[in-house]
């Protein structure tokens, strides 16, 4: 593991960024409702980019052609925004990230439109319930696997079951950096969590089995056998005080 920690002039700009990503979400959570296509809310995201004066991470990395990604029901990530028109009963995720001075910020939430079946928004509930257990686990000390481990016990209590192809990241200067970050046990503890530390978690959960597969898109990726999906995630730093969600109003 790159022992990479950030000093608090550092965090304190992906705090901004991590701001700038809170209102992406609040603006576009606001804009979801059926009739409104995916491209409407990534249109949403580009006006706060601009207003806020920040760059999107999300934008041209190794050619994803938007700002933010939008998957709704079965699609896990990277959904491309287009002309996809919601509908009531969908779920859908959007997960986005700004730059500020170099410094990244990640996160991703998953909301019904209008009303949606009791299994859906039990599966929303448990995947944020799981980002929230991993989080507090990012405490000085602790393991990096302590992470994904807490994530899989709420997740795998209530029935669901977690993507394993797909994990979270270090986060910095780039938007993805080492080490990975598992939404389950590996197996083995994983290194020593240290002050300085930053982290994107990012649990992807899966009503139906754990598997997924790639869309001929060459970015969407869906659940193999058509059950729905939902995804949470936060940037968070380690701090002395334990763990600081950046990505936050």
């Amino acid at each position: 593991m790159e022992d990479v920690r950030r000093s608090a002039d550092e965090i304190a700009k992906m705090r901004r960024a991590g701001r700038i990503v809170a209102e992406m979400h609040e603006r576009t959570r606001a804009a979801a409702r059926p009739g409104a296509t995916t491209a409407d809310l990534d249109a949403v995201a580009v006006e706060v980019l601009a207003r806020r004066h920040a760059r999107s991470n999300f934008l041209n990395y190794h050619g994803f052609p938007a700002v933010i990604c939008t998957s709704p029901n079965d699609m896990i990530v990277h959904g491309i925004p287009g002309g996809y028109r919601l509908a009531e009963g969908d779920i859908l995720s959007i997960d986005c990230g700004a730059i500020v001075e170099g410094y990244h910020a990640d996160a991703a939430f998953t909301m019904g439109i209008g009303d949606v079946t009791a299994e859906d928004e039990a599966l929303m509930q448990v995947t944020e319930q799981s980002l929230w257990a991993g989080i507090d686990q990012m405490r000085d000390g602790n393991r990096l696997n302590d992470i994904g481990r807490a994530v899989q016990a709420v997740v795998e209590k209530a029935g669901f079951s977690v993507v394993r192809e797909y994990v979270g990241h270090a986060i910095g200067t780039a938007m993805h950096e080492e080490p990975q970050v598992p939404n389950y046990w590996p197996g083995s503890p994983g290194p020593k969590l240290k002050s300085g530390n930053v982290f994107a978690v990012e649990p992807m959960v899966n009503a139906g089995g754990a598997g997924t597969r790639l869309l001929g898109d060459g970015w969407s990726v869906v659940t193999a056998d058509g059950r729905r999906s939902a995804h949470f995630e936060h940037t968070i730093a380690v701090t002395e005080d334990g763990p600081e969600v950046l990505t936050v109003p």
